[in-house]
Parts: C-alpha cells; structure tokens; sequence
C-alpha cells in the first residue's frame, strides 16, 4: 500500500518560481517531480541560479521532459559543463505520467511548472502542475478579486 503524500511540500530553499502560471492558468492539481540532472546543474541550482518563467513540460514516450528551462552555466565548470536550455527528464510514478498523458491530450491542459526547490533531504525537485489556460475576462476577474482582498484588508485595519 502506498503512504499518502502530504497536502505540501517540503520546500527548504525555493530557487525559481513562476509567479505568473498562477495569474494565467487555472491549476487543476498538482504533482513534485525529481529532476535528472548534471553535476555542474546541482551546483548551479544551489548557488540560486535559474529560471522557469518561459518553460513547460511535455508528455514523450512515455516520460515528461522540462523543456525551456533555464538553468546557466556553472562558473567554476570545466569543459563538461551542461547546455543551460536542454531538456531534463522530470523523474515521475508511472500512474502519474499516465494521469498527465491522458490530461493534455484529451482535456487540452498543460503542464507547467511552478517552482524549483530543493526539499529536506538535498533534493532537487520540480512543482509541476496540470493547469487549463485562462481567457481575458478570467485574467480581469483575478485582478478584481486580488484588488477586492486588499481593499477589504485595508478597510478592516482602519476600523479596528
């Protein structure tokens, strides 16, 4: 029997984070990912470098791939450096690739990713989520929302 994952995750030290797939998606649900990474990748991510604000996943053969993610080049790299924009295998259950495969090609939903952190024990992971684009009046009516909370919280601060 598999033990139940916990509501959240255990982030210790986030390094990238995408705040604008909150504003332009609906996220449906979301999943943590491993990532298969080089040497000279862990360094970098550790020195609190790169970005996932331009990237996705893709489903392929059977694995998800993080495409378009930006992680430089170590400084201190030799030779074997990495290629900072390559594909990296997102480490998954089989179950949960299947979820997501069957998600994006029947639903037209999208795989993005929302963070980049390192958990408790050292390790690089992957805040992925199964998200649905938002239209514009979506986009307006976030933005309402968001504005409505601060005006609330402005207002009940001076009364009380």
């Amino acid at each position: 029997m598999a033990r139940p994952k916990p509501a959240t995750f255990d982030k210790q030290k986030i390094v990238a984070e995408n705040r604008k797939a909150r504003f332009n998606y609906h996220i449906e649900e979301t999943f943590e990912a491993g990532i298969a990474l080089q040497g000279t990748e862990v360094k970098a991510l550790r020195a609190g470098e790169g970005s996932i604000a331009e990237s996705y996943a893709e489903v392929k053969d059977g694995e998800v791939f993080l495409v378009n993610a930006n992680i430089p080049e170590f400084s201190h790299g030799n030779r074997n450096n990495h290629k900072p924009k390559r594909p990296r295998k997102l480490l998954l259950h089989r179950r949960e690739v299947d979820k997501m495969f069957g998600a994006t090609e029947r639903k037209g939903m999208t795989l993005v990713p929302l963070s980049v952190y390192f958990n408790g024990r050292g390790r690089a992971k992957v805040e992925l989520a199964l998200a649905k684009g938002k239209q514009a009046h979506d986009k307006r009516q976030t933005i309402k929302d968001r504005d409505w909370k601060r005006d609330k919280a402005r207002i009940i601060k001076e009364n009380s």
